[in-house]
């Protein structure tokens, strides 16, 4: 049996106030056609379909166009529930669903397999929604869950027993944080901070495979389990991660191979750095002018308008930081205590100047200028 792993597809989220829909929807047209021509079986998704939980009007066609796809391609289809998602709303017309496309989003269904075949024999596919350990606690009487850990550890449990009971090869899907990942800082909005919400490895032995969601980058933690990632860049963050999906191959055996299958990248993201005079006029930065930029600019002092200007060349420019090249040392005398100690209002500015364009004092031009501004301002209030 062929089976295609992606998840994490974030209908409906932007990226720094653009919409994603059409990039997203180009990407996961050339995933069906991974289908069509890799004659794929089943296709496992394993969620954050949306970006939240109550998606725009504009999500939902291409979500359900997106499916439908996958099914006229000649696969089944199983989705799951990710920590984003809403398993209400993902889940309510699961019932309408043509008979290829499963959705699985009720906790109390963990256990219960979609089951195909093929000339092997069975192979079972079990669905674990993202599972809230507050939230899902009350359907399992007399076991702790209280992290994610625990209750996931349970949600394997329960697979394995009706595997051994059923017999035949077994396929997971999952979300959640695994022991040994490697998230991207900004990226990933985790689903508890700290180490008592990671997952053990070990809680996904017995399964001949485990497709897991939630991290936006592909991950091999095993052989039989591994992240597949996001179709699209999130984040600045992901710009060096590779785009695709995983395709999995069950003999009678088992796990045979696993393949990776990359995703078109519809506008690459690259972060520049430097002067920002050099940012506006270096030839060897023309190459990125139609491509996602963040730009860092290295200027001991923050610059006039740095978007607008950047954007002039650089149209998809859609992040600007100023991280000075040199930085001030720290010599102990805070901003507040310099301004305690300046003796009028023209060394509180030249303080104030001296913090934000660190440690660069105002000039003699500027104290001159800053001198007639303030004795303008005394001769006016004396008029008044």
């Amino acid at each position: 049996m062929r089976i295609l792993h992606t998840s994490d597809w974030h209908i409906g989220r932007t990226f720094h106030g653009h919409s994603t829909l059409d990039a997203l929807t180009g990407v996961l047209d050339a995933l069906v056609e991974q289908v069509r021509t890799n004659d794929v079986d089943l296709v496992v998704i394993a969620g954050d379909v949306f970006d939240s939980a109550a998606p725009a009007a504009a999500c939902y066609p291409v979500l359900s166009g997106t499916l439908g796809a996958l099914a006229d391609a000649g696969a089944r289809v199983v989705v799951t529930s990710g920590n984003h998602d809403s398993a209400a709303r993902l889940g309510f017309q699961s019932a309408l669903l043509r008979p290829e496309i499963t959705v699985l989003t009720d906790p109390a269904s963990v256990g219960t397999p979609v089951t195909l075949g093929d000339e092997h024999g069975p192979v079972h596919v079990y669905g674990i929604p993202y599972l809230e350990p507050a939230i899902v606690r009350h359907l399992w009487h007399g076991v702790e869950l209280r992290t994610q850990a625990q209750t996931m550890t349970h949600a394997l449990d329960l697979v394995r027993a009706d595997l051994a009971a059923r017999g035949g090869r077994a396929v997971v899907a999952a979300h959640c944080f695994a022991a040994g990942v490697e998230a991207t800082p900004g990226v990933e909005r985790e689903i508890r901070q700290g180490g008592l919400d990671v997952v053990p490895l070990a809680a996904f032995d017995g399964p001949d495979y485990v497709a897991l969601g939630h991290i936006h980058g592909r991950q091999q933690l095993s052989d039989r389990v591994r992240y597949a990632g996001a179709p699209l860049h999130y984040s600045f963050g992901e710009a060096d991660k590779p785009r695709g999906s995983w395709l999995v191959d069950l003999d009678a055996s088992g796990l045979r191979t696993v393949e990776w299958m990359p995703l078109p990248v519809p506008r690459p993201l690259v972060t520049v750095r430097g002067p920002l005079d050099e940012l506006l006029t270096a030839e060897r930065l023309e190459v990125h002018r139609d491509q996602w930029v963040r730009a860092e600019y290295t200027d001991p002092t923050p610059q006039p308008d740095p978007m607008r200007r950047l954007q002039e060349r650089f149209p998809w420019c859609a992040t600007v930081v100023h991280l000075p090249a040199v930085t001030r040392p720290d010599d102990g005398h805070g901003y507040a205590r310099r301004v305690r100690a300046a003796r009028d209002d023209g060394e509180i500015i030249d303080a104030f100047l001296a913090h934000v364009r660190e440690g660069e004092a105002a000039s003699a031009a500027e104290r001159a200028l800053i001198g007639d501004v303030l004795d303008a301002h005394r001769v006016a209030q004396v008029r008044a």
